[in-house]
């Protein structure tokens, strides 16, 4: 049975989940940001033993399945890219806000470029610059998105 800590961390996930669905305009779908990883990476950081690198699989898979891609691709590059955050929370902890913004950047930039090569070694996809549009919002939302996601991780009391 989930607890109360557990129960809001997933409802973030879902929220984030929801987000990454949520139709656009199509001019703008190009720049929205991942929210999953976003929301992954404060957690992973925040809470590394409540959740991990299969946390994070499961929901790339969940990704997969929504976005009808290839299966797995999504989860392996969401994996990936967690363990390196949950390997380094520590460090990633003590960095400010706008050095944090800098590396969930650069694992947003790393998620989008394992994406796209696994897409391409298995349907042939070309590269277009606007695969990497996401990493330019994603590096403007975090700090707005650790602000909110410390704030409800302290007002629920999540440990």
């Amino acid at each position: 049975m989930l607890s109360n800590n557990g129960i809001m961390i997933l409802f973030t996930l879902l929220l984030a989940l929801m987000l990454t669905i949520m139709p656009m305009p199509i001019n703008v779908d190009a720049f929205r940001p991942d929210w999953v990883l976003i929301v992954m990476c404060y957690w992973s950081i925040a809470l590394p033993n409540k959740v991990n690198v299969f946390t994070a699989w499961v929901l790339g898979f969940i990704i997969d399945v929504l976005l009808g891609s290839v299966l797995g691709v999504h989860a392996g590059a969401m994996a990936l890219c967690i363990y390196i955050a949950a390997v380094n929370y520590q460090k990633i902890r003590n960095f400010s806000l706008w050095q944090q913004a800098l590396i969930v950047s650069v694992l947003s930039a790393l998620y989008h470029l394992i994406t796209f090569w696994l897409e391409h070694f298995l349907t042939n996809v070309p590269f277009l610059i606007s695969y990497l549009y996401p990493v330019i919002t994603s590096l403007i939302i975090w700090p707005w998105a650790f602000l909110l996601l410390r704030k409800v991780r302290r007002h629920f009391l999540i440990k």
